[in-house]
């Protein structure tokens, strides 16, 4: 994992456009979002589905580094007044503070440009048609089908009571279609898989995805500020339907488990090729932060 982390964040800062070429303040701004934090779960994620097609590493650290510049897009624009209104992020001020709205929305617009930049400038597949796929398959997950989505319902869900489907179909969009996104890729990196292996890992990503979000829900109740590197109990204070909302923090926790243990399941017939991704589902629900 380590290793992974270090190859991803080495990857951004050679991707990054140098803070000294114009316009400088947002390519500084750029690179202050995108480098020095972040656990990089969903390129693991990536790198480990990779496994499983037996995809080039190289490949691999490509695909990866696009996502998780969708992702950092995806928090800068999160923490702007306008959406989650957050003043920490990563454990240093977020965008907008440390330079401002304006400058925060066109970082968030142009780590978005510079991750299908980087899927259609480079070869990640074996055919040109996969490697459009690759590139479908991250702009589904983005836009208003998924990540934009979600986010869009979750605004709209403030000061509501949500029953646990209606929680699950917001986080099905908001977290785990780039979840699920980053594990497609990683499978269409390698070599032709069959049908039946491609849903065995969407079915894997769509469970890991929700218990993904679900103990963030629990660190969010659990979890202080200073470790979260975010503003903790942020959700309850402004009044978001979250898991633990609904569940109480034993239950959310035990309703984690679940959904990875129905991940385990739905990638069992994979064999040791997908070894990784059972030990990265189990760190998912595990983590403390």
């Amino acid at each position: 994992m380590r290793g992974i982390q270090a190859r991803i964040d080495s990857c951004l800062a050679c991707i990054l456009p140098d803070p000294k070429l114009a316009p400088q303040p947002l390519h500084e701004a750029m690179r202050y979002s995108a480098l020095g934090g972040g656990k990089r779960v969903r390129p693991l994620l990536l790198f480990a589905a990779g496994e499983v097609s037996v995809a080039l590493p190289e490949r691999l650290e490509i695909a990866a580094t696009a996502v998780e510049l969708i992702h950092t897009y995806s928090l800068v624009h999160d923490d702007l007044p306008c959406m989650d209104d957050d003043m920490l992020r990563r454990g240093k001020p977020a965008c907008h503070v440390e330079y401002n709205e304006a400058t925060a929305l066109l970082v968030g617009d142009s780590l978005q440009s510079l991750a299908f930049q980087l899927l259609a400038g480079s070869a990640l597949a074996d055919h040109p048609s996969r490697q459009l796929r690759m590139v479908e398959v991250l702009a589904q997950a983005s836009g208003s089908r998924g990540m934009a989505g979600g986010q869009a319902i979750d605004l709209a869900s403030v000061d509501k009571d949500l029953s646990l489907p209606e929680l699950e179909l917001m986080h099905i969009h908001k977290t785990g279609a780039l979840i699920r996104a980053a594990v497609q890729l990683g499978a269409l990196a390698g070599r032709e898989l069959r049908d039946n292996q491609m849903k065995a890992l969407d079915h894997y990503a769509k469970w890991i995805g929700l218990a993904f979000q679900v103990i963030d829900d629990v660190i969010d109740a659990e979890g202080n500020t200073a470790t979260l590197g975010k503003t903790a109990g942020k959700d309850a204070k402004n009044n978001k339907p979250t898991y633990v909302g609904i569940m109480g923090i034993l239950g959310a926790r035990a309703f984690a488990h679940e959904l990875k243990d129905q991940a385990e399941t739905a990638i069992s017939e994979l064999g040791d090729g997908a070894r990784r991704l059972g030990e990265i589902g189990r760190y998912i629900v595990e983590r403390k932060f």
